[in-house]
């Protein structure tokens, strides 16, 4: 982590203006990957052991956290995070909490994976925030209660030892743990608030899970898709395009800016490990003045393998599902999309099943990871 930005202290108390003006953050290199606490993969904060102040739902609402200096309710401030109150010695002699005295969350992560860094972010709480944070990881099957995953019997993995951060800062951590976890534990030191936790990490699917589906979406990012590379990322991430279900409003997919070149744009992606494609959507919902003219997508079966289009250049509509079902499976990974000359698409949709080899490499990597 030596090489991770970090931050501590106090921020300056919020002066009037833009309250981000003064907000400490850095480029962590891990946030290239999925967020697998993202809350459209089904992740939750299932329990936790204080949030007298604010509720501890917000550690995963989507976008930074909002500051309203006026928001006071019954118990004081309204802060846009998880918040625990002030935690008291035991007596008069001894008013400040013990050495071990925290607070925890339980978080269930929505796709179970590798995890690459966590981002712990205490935007706004500039003298609020907690001492230190510390976050463990477990691999739990099935849908354990927060009873359960409190037990003796599971085994947690520290992957954040305890660390001083800082206020109104974006305290990110590498992360170099190589096993697939489901859960994680967020200790703050001894109490504070914490607005958003991020966690960034690589999905690794149940092989078992994928098989019984049969026929399911080779590159979606709850099944092990990812997002490789990506021509432009101006208006919103090419991982949009991989998200679970329709998407809802215009940058809730993957939009470009306007080419003023003969070129094109595309995106690049990483599928599970080899299967065979049988059919494909490609999805411009609420683009409409701002969808891709044309498309096309390529599979290619290894790095080396011949290039198979899937379909061909093809005109696109705006806000329309497109679905294609091919004459032939094609075999992949990877998969690229590419887009003419520009504009964007909401999603795209890959439907296929795992081929021989392709299940006994995806089960060897989960027993590998500890799945």
């Amino acid at each position: 982590m030596t090489a991770i930005p970090s931050f501590t202290g106090d921020a300056q108390p919020y002066g009037g203006g833009d309250p981000y003006a003064d907000y400490r953050t850095a480029d962590f290199p891990f946030t290239r990957y999925a967020d697998l606490a993202d809350r459209r993969l089904g992740a939750a904060v299932i329990a936790a052991a204080d949030e007298f102040f604010a509720q501890r739902e917000n550690l995963l609402l989507p976008g930074r956290a909002e500051f309203d200096p006026e928001h006071f309710g019954h118990k004081g401030k309204i802060m846009d995070g998880w918040e625990t109150r002030r935690r008291r010695g035991v007596s008069a002699e001894h008013p400040w909490p013990a050495e071990d005295d925290h607070d925890w969350a339980l978080v269930r992560l929505g796709a179970p994976g590798v995890i690459r860094g966590i981002v712990v972010d205490t935007a706004h709480f500039r003298g609020n925030y907690p001492q230190a944070v510390s976050v463990e990881a477990a691999s739990v099957p099935g849908s354990p209660s927060p009873e359960e995953l409190l037990g003796d019997d599971v085994k947690w993995t520290t992957l954040v030892p305890r660390t001083p951060v800082g206020g109104h800062a974006a305290n990110g951590f590498a992360v170099r743990a190589e096993q697939r976890f489901t859960h994680l534990r967020v200790v703050q030191h001894p109490d504070g608030g914490i607005a958003r936790l991020r966690v960034y990490g690589e999905v690794v699917p149940d092989p078992a899970w994928l098989a019984v589906l049969g026929a399911f979406d080779v590159a979606a990012l709850e099944n092990g898709g990812q997002v490789e590379d990506a021509s432009d990322l101006f208006y919103s991430p090419a991982s949009n395009t991989i998200q679970p279900g329709r998407s809802h409003k215009m940058d809730d997919g993957w939009e470009t800016r306007r080419r003023r070149d003969r070129g094109n744009d595309w995106i690049r992606y990483r599928l599970v490990p080899q299967a065979e494609i049988r059919a494909l959507e490609i999805d411009t919902a609420y683009l409409k003045g701002n969808s891709a003219g044309w498309a096309s997508v390529s599979v290619r079966d290894g790095e080396d393998g011949p290039g198979q289009g899937v379909p061909p250049r093809t005109r696109l509509q705006p806000d329309t599902n497109h679905r294609f079902v091919l004459p032939t499976p094609a075999v992949g990974p990877p998969a690229r999309v590419d887009i003419y000359p520009d504009g964007g698409i909401s999603r795209l949709r890959l439907f296929g099943s795992l081929t021989e080899e392709g299940t006994a490499r995806l089960t060897a990597r989960h027993q590998e990871l500890g799945g």
